[in-house]
């Protein structure tokens, strides 16, 4: 980086739909121009009315405050969503009309996979060149793509320590008998099986956050949430699967704790708040959930780690 280069930090991360209205148009764009069946629509608006809509973009825009300031303020820091405003095309503009000239861009998920992420990156080139285009040939900013970050420490241990927070609101004669689910996004398994080193990421992640949360292994389980209405098979175990089998082993109590989300929005408050305790409750199991990371203090100093190994952060 040259001496007059100036670092900034784009946080992406999907979107979600800016009203009930947009519910369609924004599940269209997530499946690249295929319209949904209209019975899928009316499920998901009614999902995002039970939540009173997705907190995803106003968390992402926390958390890209909370990081500018863990920069010192140096570091101008910019959300961009992959299939809503504000787009990753108009969060570039904004850092490079501040003077940015070198960017890191940190997938808000820390595992990364090519085939399942790879469009972060696309879009990225897209709104380089866009802007190149339109400021006459005048070369946009470098970005470098952070890739994986799930080892990150702060991660790990902002993780664990949410699991800590959720067991110490237990009776104390009752922590020592939770199921802890560590849970990832479902995949479609042909696509699981192209890349091997997406789920090995996953699987890292789950020890390493187990074992900083002092889980002996009897006492946790990896599993999958939130599969697609896609046709084909998905990845198992899915967790609301778990949950009577969980109860037929002798299980009284179930903590989720998502190792890939990291704020609220649509997976967290309908798929786990609902649709998990749905099928726990009924089974006989007490139900609870780790609080989301959103602007934990742990978790916005291990992106501040992320942006500093990529080279984006002079210090």
């Amino acid at each position: 980086m040259t001496a007059e280069a100036r670092p900034g930090v784009l946080l992406m991360t999907y979107g979600s739909p800016a009203s009930l209205d947009d519910v369609a148009a924004y599940m269209t764009r997530v499946r690249g121009g295929r319209e949904p069946e209209p019975e899928l629509v009316t499920e998901f608006r009614r999902r995002y009315q039970v939540i009173g809509g997705s907190p995803l973009v106003a968390i992402t825009r926390a958390q890209a405050d909370a990081l500018e300031t863990a920069l010192d303020g140096d570091v101008p820091v910019a959300p961009g969503m992959r299939f809503s405003e504000p787009t990753i095309e108009g969060a570039l503009r904004g850092l490079a009309s501040r003077g940015v000239t070198r960017v890191a861009a940190i997938i808000l998920s820390p595992q990364y996979s090519p085939l399942i992420m790879g469009g972060y990156g696309r879009a990225v080139d897209a709104a380089r060149a866009a802007i190149a285009a339109e400021e006459g040939g005048r070369e946009a900013p470098e970005v470098v793509m952070a890739g994986a970050w799930h080892r990150e420490t702060g991660f790990i241990a902002a993780l664990a320590g949410r699991i800590g927070e959720a067991l110490e609101r237990l009776p104390p004669d009752e922590r020592g008998a939770v199921q802890v689910l560590l849970t990832a996004h479902s995949l479609p398994r042909r696509i699981a099986e192209q890349e091997p080193d997406y789920l090995v990421q996953l699987e890292e992640t789950a020890s390493a956050i187990a074992q900083v949360a002092g889980l002996g292994p009897e006492r946790w389980t990896f599993c999958w949430q939130s599969a697609g209405h896609e046709p084909g098979e998905w990845m198992k175990p899915d967790f609301a699967d778990l949950m009577p089998v969980l109860a037929a082993q002798g299980h009284t109590r179930v903590l989720v704790a998502p190792v890939q989300f990291l704020s609220d929005h649509l997976e967290i408050l309908y798929d786990i708040d609902i649709g998990a305790r749905e099928q726990a409750e009924p089974a006989g199991l007490a139900f609870s959930r780790i609080e989301s990371l959103n602007t934990e203090p742990r978790f916005i100093s291990a992106l501040a780690a992320v942006v500093r190994r990529v080279g984006a952060d002079p210090a």
